[in-house]
């Protein structure tokens, strides 16, 4: 007994090989299932300190910074109370999706390899393709895609950020390393005396008063470009009347953009001026188009520029002096929590040349003031107690643990090994990506239709049953790119629905065959053996053919090359599968039924109406 278990465990009759076909599919929605389960679970866990947060002393406690760091901190605002309105949309997809359907960034920069050996410029670039990777993946994008490429002399390097909801951030992100500076005081630093800051205080006064008497004038119904043009002191924009056009947000100061995108409306003239580091704007919002992330406005604006002391010819010596210490000799960076206050900060590790230029440092200015620079702002100015041989420093500040994190994996990603020049830069909207889909959808579901139609009303009952049979393929596939997973894009999603017209091949093929078994006077078993046995052939050839063709598309095309080769791969070997397994064991648990003698449910016209036996 226990050898006939056996023996039909792995050789299994038609019924049983109908069973290991369903209960393999069930397996595989079983597995993508598990997978949406962990992504629930990882979702609980990233807000579970926001969650915490609404307990009542919880914020308060000394421990909650600790519980903070623990976790991603890419929570949202969420409590007990609305725990059941958590948008599961806003993380993800169930399918990871690309760069032309989830929306985001296409960058393309030019690097400057001008400086380096042509036999390391290879190797310089696969340098500024790590150190970006590093950078965007600080951002948290899905599937990020860096490359490089050799176009003649030019060396360029593309980014695709899917997803990324500020372009602009990303390319700071991108393009930019924090400047990290160590400064000693300035003995010799001059300050102005009274006289000069008087005289800088008046002509100050002298652009805002100007500044009000033009605002008056233009809130009168003066023509605002031509007054930009004699007025204004912006370069980039006083000869064409003070206009910028399609402004997205993060592109202007803080100051003119929280202005220009909140308090405005179209045509509206701002009825006051808005002061910021460059001095006093006078801003008039035009034309606005799109919304949410493709949110453009057109501006014209008019500014008074405020004075230096550069300005009124004083060359002052600095405050700080520059020493010979920065990030460049940073070891690791990584978030700490000060001992006493709790409060986030970054801790620093130098190599052994920062160690000793810190030492050096800490020696010679022991009992002084020394200042800790980012991007040009003082961040920290702590008072040395005593030389410090450790190699290890601490910038404190009123770090948010988010804004600790940001800035330790900023320090950490490292400097461009080339310059590098943003000279391309595509967004593509949200919206734009939905519709993609949308449309995507509805060509396979109308793809679908029209294969099962064509399969039902020529080849009939064979026909119905590849239909079920393709059903099955579909989800198969798709479980399969949730699995990998695959990352979709509009190419890909045409890969898959013409990997759907291409599972049918088989089935073509084998149908025919069966045909011309059945008007050869066979039975519906011979038949449907022999015409599987006499396809195969072909089918094995065609579909090599085809793999080895998606096999040369993934290796030589570009990403959206590759993603069509890799869905099309994946079609064509689960399409085999499902023709000659699953096809066949529904053919042939039909075949024992008597409805199958009927010779017209196969597509064959005879003489006799019923099959031989």
């Amino acid at each position: 007994m226990a050898k006939n278990i056996f023996k039909n465990f792995f050789t299994p009759g038609p019924r049983g090989q109908l069973r290991w076909v369903v209960f393999g599919v069930s397996a595989m929605f079983l597995v993508s299932l598990f997978v949406d389960i962990i992504g629930f679970s990882n979702i609980i866990s990233n807000n579970l300190d926001s969650v915490l947060s609404s307990l009542p002393g919880v914020k308060d406690m000394k421990v909650w910074p600790l519980v903070e760091r623990s976790q991603a901190d890419n929570s949202k605002n969420l409590n007990f109370k609305n725990i059941r309105e958590i948008d599961l949309d806003s993380y993800g997809p169930p399918f990871k999706l690309g760069l032309d359907l989830l929306g985001g960034a296409h960058l393309v920069y030019e690097a400057d390899v001008s400086q380096i050996n042509y036999s390391e410029r290879a190797s310089s670039l696969a340098g500024v393709r790590d150190v970006i990777e590093r950078r965007v993946n600080i951002l948290g994008v899905s599937e990020p895609v860096v490359q490089t490429n050799q176009i003649g002399d030019n060396w360029r390097v593309i980014v695709e950020l899917a997803g990324v909801t500020d372009v602009n951030q990303a390319i700071k992100m991108i393009g930019e390393t924090p400047l990290l500076e160590f400064k000693e005081e300035n003995p010799a630093a001059s300050q102005m005396t009274v006289e000069q800051k008087t005289k800088l205080d008046e002509l100050n006064q002298g652009a805002k008063d100007q500044a009000e008497k033009i605002l008056k004038q233009v809130l009168a119904g003066a023509d605002f470009a031509a007054l930009a043009k004699e007025y204004s002191e912006d370069p980039g924009s006083q000869d064409n009347g003070g206009f910028y056009g399609g402004i997205k947000r993060g592109v202007f100061v803080p100051e003119y953009e929280d202005v220009l995108f909140n308090k405005m409306k179209s045509g509206e003239i701002y009825p006051q001026l808005v002061q910021s580091q460059f001095g006093y704007h006078i801003i008039k919002k035009e034309t606005v188009r799109g919304e949410g992330d493709d949110l453009e406005i057109d501006t014209r604006h008019i500014l008074f520029k405020t004075k230096t002391a550069a300005d009124i010819g004083l060359a002052l010596e600095p405050e700080w002096k520059t020493t010979s210490l920065t990030g460049k000799q940073l070891k690791r960076a990584s978030v700490d929590l000060n001992s006493s206050s709790g409060i986030p900060q970054v801790a620093l590790e130098f190599n052994s040349e920062g160690a000793d230029l810190f030492a050096e440092l800490t020696k010679k200015n022991t009992g002084k003031l020394l200042a800790i620079f980012l991007d040009g702002q003082p961040i920290s100015i702590p008072r040395v107690n005593e030389p410090i041989l450790s190699g290890q420093a601490v910038i404190s500040g009123s770090f948010t643990i988010k804004e600790a994190k940001t800035l330790a994996q900023r320090l950490n990603a490292g400097a461009l090994p080339v310059p590098i020049k943003l000279i391309s830069q595509t967004t593509i909207g949200a919206t734009l990506g939905n519709e993609s889909i949308i449309k995507s959808l509805v060509a396979g579901f109308w793809g679908f239709v029209l294969i099962a139609l064509f399969m039902m009303l020529i080849y009939r009952l064979p026909g119905f049953l590849s239909v079920i049979a393709l059903l099955i393929y579909v989800a198969i596939v798709l479980a399969l790119f949730k699995l990998i997973p695959v990352t979709l894009t509009l190419a890909g999603i045409a890969g898959f629905i013409l990997s759907i017209g291409m599972a049918v091949d088989a089935n073509i093929l084998i149908f025919e065959r069966m045909k011309e078994e059945l008007r050869a006077g066979r039975d519906a078993t011979t038949a449907i053996t022999q015409g599987f046995l006499r396809a195969w052939s072909s089918i094995r050839d065609s579909n090599i053919s085809s793999l080895i063709t998606c096999a040369i598309l993934f290796w030589f095309g570009s990403s959206i090359i590759k993603g069509f080769a890799l869905t099309l791969a994946i079609g064509i070997m689960v399409s085999m599968f499902s023709a000659i397994t699953i096809t066949r064991q529904f053919l042939r648990l039909i075949a024992k039924w008597k409805i199958s003698r009927v010779r017209w449910l196969y597509g064959v016209k005879s003489e006799s109406s019923q099959l031989n036996k």
